[in-house]
């Protein structure tokens, strides 16, 4: 990728003994959708949250257009940065709007408070959830819900989104719309997405992790083709015509098994 925003040089992070991230460098440009992905346990949240500054590598360093991000003031790396994780549990009794608001913590004193409620107000709309903001929070579905947290960030003003598996515990037409959603922004975004169906319509770009290395990393069609997918997810990927629309798709599918296997399955 070229011009990039932030930019991982041989970040490595180890835990307990145990190497979770191992020498990942990656570079994304300003405006793309960086996807993540890889299986449980392949180190995708480790590295989000070391991009994100929410982290220090063990190894390597993390820069922000040239600037080492552990260089940043917290306050400084809040306006820049907005993360939303898979752990975010918002009072259930707040009202939407108060949370929302939240994301103009960082820019307090830089405007006025009639244009941070305009702001809030914007983000409300954007994440097409205005009708909700005198409801408290905890009367809201997951979906609904998920786009609270998206209004908040959205509300940040950041220069980078950061999503760990935003599309968890959503059902699919909840997944595909909030995705689309994001897609529609006007902001860098690196997410971790486990749902491969959905990478391809959304991510310009993808990094794929296996075993705590980055093993592809580029576009879609550079990422997820027959080879990688079989290796990384042992499974196999089809490339089919749509029916009723222009473009392809990528249906993911796990491999018939042998008949050694079969055999065997029937044994235990």
């Amino acid at each position: 990728m070229n011009h990039a925003i932030l930019r991982a040089d041989v970040v490595t992070f180890r835990t307990a003994g145990q190497t979770l991230v191992d020498e990942v460098s990656l570079d994304i440009a300003r405006g793309a959708r960086l996807a993540i992905i890889g299986p449980n346990g392949a180190g995708k949240s480790t590295l989000l949250r070391m991009l994100a500054g929410l982290l220090r590598p063990s190894c390597g360093s993390i820069h922000l257009d040239g600037a080492g991000i552990d260089r940043l003031p917290p306050k400084e790396r809040a306006k820049r940065f907005a993360f939303v994780g898979q752990t975010d549990m918002p009072d259930p009794q707040l009202l939407v709007d108060d949370y929302v608001s939240f994301g103009r913590i960082p820019h307090t004193g830089t405007l006025t408070k009639a244009r941070d409620r305009d702001i809030v107000a914007e983000a409300l709309v954007r994440a097409r959830i205005a009708a909700y903001s005198r409801r408290p929070i905890g009367s809201l579905s997951g979906g609904e819900r998920q786009r609270v947290q998206l209004a908040r960030a959205i509300a940040q003003q950041p220069d980078i989104l950061f999503l760990d598996e935003p599309t968890n515990h959503l059902d699919p037409k909840a997944r595909s719309e909030l995705l689309a959603l994001v897609a529609g922004l006007d902001v860098t975004v690196i997410a971790v997405l486990h749902d491969l169906p959905l990478v391809a319509p959304f991510a310009t770009h993808v990094a794929v992790m296996h075993a705590a290395q980055l093993v592809a990393a580029g576009t879609p069609d550079e990422t997820l083709t027959p080879r990688i997918v079989s290796d990384v997810f042992d499974l196999d990927v089809l490339r089919l015509r749509h029916p009723s629309q222009d473009r392809d798709l990528m249906v993911f599918e796990a491999p018939e098994p042998t008949t050694k296997q079969t055999a065997q399955l029937r044994r235990m």
